[in-house]
């Protein structure tokens, strides 16, 4: 049976914005060296591939280099993939078996809402390097489960920052999330996010970094419902609520190619 793929973008209601993502249904198991292969061929941050399982589908993701335990993008992707092409019924909820526990989505009219883990960020120190390889300095530093949390000064210098991704990859650490309070109307912060050390100099929109968001600027606020915009060159808005230790991330999503792999073979 030929393998059939999509890119979607992800976190955006426009193509060519957001984050794009690859989603790969299987009909069969496939061993993780050809999956790695496929997403290294992608050469997008992130590759989704599912796998009916029981009363949902398994769900990995892989960067071009490193397979992954948690991605936010990728799985509104995937649900995105499955409403679409009639693998879920319309009003069906999408119940994913991942490296990080059971993940779901449902829709919302045009938006997709993820309920993932909160993955609050604690006060550290700053690893040797770090803030030499992003060039600024930092009013906050703080670890999650997967990232470093940054928060700078302003979001101007959010947008400025271009770091020394060579540095930065000698940090051990998943990514690195830099943040700041927003200066719109529309957003409460803005974010980037860099993971070199995973083979992504830097990714355009990254749900699972605004699990560690969530929390940080809830507590910030004193608001549980927010809205952040990750601004890199494609830019993306997640709206957030924190919900004890989930959070619920909401976002659109738009298929930008379907296609079918010319040689589907191990």
């Amino acid at each position: 049976m030929a393998q059939s793929i999509f890119q979607v973008d992800a976190f955006t209601a426009e193509p060519f914005r957001g984050n794009p993502a690859a989603v790969v249904p299987l009909e069969r198991e496939r061993d993780d060296a050809w999956m790695q292969d496929v997403a290294r061929e992608m050469n997008l941050s992130e590759t989704a591939f599912l796998l009916p399982a029981g009363d949902g589908y398994r769900l990995r993701w892989f960067t071009p280099a490193v397979e992954v335990d948690l991605c936010g993008h990728a799985t509104l992707a995937s649900a995105h993939v499955l409403w679409e092409t009639g693998r879920i019924a319309a009003g069906g909820e999408a119940r994913f078996q991942t490296r990080s526990g059971v993940l779901t989505a449902v829709r919302d009219g045009a938006w997709i809402e993820l309920d993932f883990p909160a993955t609050p960020a604690l006060a550290a120190d700053p690893p040797p390097g770090l803030l030499d390889a992003l060039g600024v300095p930092a009013l906050e530093v703080g670890k999650s489960r997967f990232d470093y949390l940054v928060r700078v000064a302003s979001a101007d210098v959010v947008r400025a920052l271009t770091p020394d991704f060579g540095r930065l990859r000698s940090v051990e650490a998943r990514g690195v999330i830099v943040t700041a309070e927003a200066d719109d109307r529309v957003h409460d912060f803005v974010s980037r996010f860099f993971a070199p050390r995973a083979g992504v100099d830097e990714d355009p929109v990254t749900g699972s970094a605004h699990c560690c968001l969530a929390p940080y600027w809830a507590g910030r606020t004193g608001r549980d419902s927010l809205a952040g915009y990750q601004a890199s060159a494609r830019g993306g808005t997640v709206h957030v609520r924190l919900a004890g230790d989930r959070v619920k991330l909401r976002g659109h999503a738009v298929t930008v190619m379907r296609g079918i792999m010319v040689e589907d073979r191990e």
